[in-house]
């Protein structure tokens, strides 16, 4: 998987994936009881065109041949996504992680699963975009529909809009995307406002938070939870996709939220806690962006991990000294010592009232507005 590799420089660093995976291994988390490993594969041009055009795999498969190639209509050799030799494979792999964990929660096999490798959501049918070449995501979606699952709800908390997902699902009523992220007003791809609802036949279906820059803990989780639980509830899903991508992170180098790892481990309790009411448990995580490579990604998506798996790793676990030495002495930065960050999580409930005066609480509103007529919800109070 470090394969998927944009270069020096790029943000987009396969490190973060080599460490939380050292970080993962060192706390514990893979010798579980009941946890299992398994190797992603190279999906094929068949399973990449559940949710891709023909034409667009075909330009990934040029530039993955020859990476001075112009396809930059289809977003490849970009600044944001440059051209390399072996790009198709090495995206495709990610999308098979995400079809393997479609298939281990189809079988019954594994309840959670979890590719932090994946998340890649602002892939379009037909484009890259984002850093982002194929959407598995949206594969294991439709791998989960064409296996049998009849609904399936998507949770993206990446601090960016989950575009790509909305978009490809965006006349499919059997598919409920909800995407709390900054707002596009501040933040790339501009895109993911509250009237952004779905195509025609799936209306309510495409659910969006755009949240203002600098938005805190308290602020966000009073916004998840004043949204995902209740639609979660009347959507009724037989299966819950979830993207993680950290970059929500106050000390994220590219967008301006400014979460904890704490919240982003909440956010993931919440997400597990809507599985086990709503739908036997079934739950697929992936991981996303996240561009503060050693100190917060390692530890956001190890807390993930320990949280499918029931692990007892917590905020206030302190990181092995194993996985600390190994950071200093190979990259020479000292690294957090506790998974956590440190900060008492509080949020005001919404069902005690709406503050007109509040950013947050506007922001809230408007989608509510927008969204819980359509699903029988009171946009007011529950």
């Amino acid at each position: 998987m470090l394969e998927y590799n944009f270069g020096l420089g790029h943000p987009m660093s396969p490190l973060r994936l080599d460490l939380t995976a050292r970080l993962a291994k060192d706390l514990g988390i893979f010798d579980l009881p009941g946890v299992s490993l398994g190797e992603p594969f190279v999906a094929t041009d068949q399973e990449l065109g559940m949710v891709h055009g023909s034409e667009y795999i075909a330009g990934v498969r040029r530039v993955s041949e020859d990476p001075r190639s112009s396809e930059e209509k289809f977003g490849l050799g970009t600044e944001d996504n440059p051209a390399f030799a072996g790009m198709h494979d090495a995206s495709a792999r990610l999308v098979g992680g995400s079809l393997a964990a479609a298939d281990a929660v189809l079988s019954g096999d594994v309840v959670h699963a979890v590719n932090f490798g994946g998340g890649m959501h602002h892939a379009a049918a037909e484009r890259a975009s984002g850093f982002c070449i194929y959407n598995d995501a949206a594969a294991a979606i439709a791998r989960l529909l064409a296996g049998g699952a009849g609904k399936v709800l998507y949770i993206d908390v990446d601090a960016h809009h989950g575009d790509g997902t909305q978009s490809i699902f965006w006349n499919d009523p059997r598919v409920m995307t909800i995407s709390l992220h900054e707002t596009g007003l501040t933040l790339f791809p501009g895109t993911g406002f509250a009237n952004e609802t779905g195509g025609p036949g799936a209306e309510g279906t495409a659910v969006n938070v755009a949240l203002p820059a600098r938005t805190s803990d308290a602020g966000w989780l009073r916004a998840f939870h004043a949204v995902v639980p209740q639609l979660a509830e009347a959507f009724a899903p037989d299966v819950i996709v979830s993207q993680h991508g950290c970059d929500s992170h106050f000390d994220d180098p590219l967008t301006n939220l400014r979460l904890s790892v704490d919240t982003q481990r909440q956010a993931a309790l919440t997400i597990a806690d809507l599985a086990a009411n709503l739908c036997g448990g079934r739950w697929i995580a992936t991981g996303g962006g996240g561009y503060n490579v050693v100190s917060v990604v390692p530890r956001s998506w190890s807390l993930l991990m320990s949280v499918a798996a029931n692990g007892r790793v917590r905020c206030n676990t302190p990181v092995p000294d194993s996985w600390r030495e190994y950071v200093k002495e190979r990259y020479g930065e000292d690294s957090q010592p506790m998974m956590g960050d440190g900060v008492e999580l509080w949020w005001r409930s919404w069902e005690v009232g709406y503050d007109p005066n509040d950013e947050i609480d506007r922001t809230v509103m408007a989608t509510r507005k927008e969204v819980f007529p359509l699903h029988g919800l009171d946009p007011w109070f529950d």
